[in-house]
């Protein structure tokens, strides 16, 4: 039972993560609050959809299992671009005024999930495990299913490439020395704004993948980004903004706290409990646990 609970833990821990990841790098990076980030969860998930409609129709019977490796790509793009165009058209007007932010992004999320009632309907749609991902590995009486060990696996490698990305790549020097001092970094010749474009696409595409995860679990309708949404936003506050450490212990504090206070009393008091102790820890600490340093001048 403890090892059950344990392994769902750590499955909401992974899709907590996968959405939280790109908040975390675009509100540190611009201190933009994108109330719409759940919709590229949504873009994700119904990109999924797609791809398994169009391998359904033109790939041969026996490649058609296939189609989820490709609808991961596929998502990250789709909702890279989606990105883009919303820092470009949107969210490039907007720096600096974190209420307007909330607010444009706010209405951008509900205009997205009318977008998709338009286009799919107002019944969810269901996304099809592929043929590898049914089942799982049993353990005396206990049951590990592949689809949660892939999403495992999935977040994992997500978070090796972002390290890498912001930690070893050179864009990543430029992200992080924006996010440090702004006016410095462009005095250094760094072109701010193709760095907030690519990092505010690059977050967005992450949730993309992060979509991909959460269509195995269950039905993809407008709403699917709001479930997880809310989590995303406490991770952010409770890890610390642009922090990639801060959001993996993040993500695993309000993820196990969540399923372990369900498992022993109901859904609606398990999130009650895990506001409580997000509440409690910024008391505390209210910048979070980590906190990226930066140089200003006085």
């Amino acid at each position: 039972m403890f090892i059950n609970t344990l392994f769902n833990g750590m499955s909401l821990t992974s899709i907590i993560l996968l959405a939280s990841l790109g908040l975390s790098i675009t509100f540190g990076l611009m201190r933009v609050i994108n109330m719409a980030h759940g919709e590229f969860l949504m873009i994700g998930a119904y990109t999924t959809y797609v791809v398994q409609m169009v391998f359904s129709k033109l790939v041969p019977e026996q490649f058609q299992s296939w189609y989820y490796i490709a609808s991961i790509p596929t998502a990250f793009v789709v909702a890279f671009l989606f990105g883009s165009l919303l820092e470009k058209v949107v969210i490039s007007r907007l720096y600096g005024r974190e209420i307007d932010s909330l607010l444009a992004t706010f209405g951008i999320s509900l205009i997205l999930q009318q977008l998709a009632r338009s286009i799919f309907g107002t019944q969810g749609v269901n996304v099809k495990a592929p043929d590898f991902l049914f089942g799982g590995i049993t353990i005396g009486n206990l049951t590990f299913s592949y689809n949660r060990l892939f999403i495992i696996f999935s977040v994992v490698m997500c978070i090796v490439i972002m390290w890498y990305i912001m930690y070893r790549s050179g864009f990543g020097k430029q992200m992080r020395a924006v996010m440090q001092n702004r006016n410095m970094a462009q005095c250094m010749g760094i072109n701010s704004r193709r760095v907030d474009n690519l990092t505010f696409a690059i977050g967005s595409g992450i949730a993309g993948i992060a979509g991909c995860s959460i269509s195995l679990l269950g039905s993809v309708d407008s709403t699917v980004g709001q479930s997880y949404i809310v989590y995303a936003f406490m991770v952010v506050v409770l890890g610390g903004v642009g922090n990639l450490k801060g959001s993996v212990i993040g993500a695993c504090i309000i993820g196990f706290a969540s399923i372990f206070a369900e498992n022993y009393t109901s859904a609606t008091i398990a999130k009650a409990i895990v506001l409580f102790i997000v509440i409690l820890f910024l008391q505390k600490r209210p910048q979070g646990l980590f906190v990226v340093r930066t140089r200003e001048l006085d």
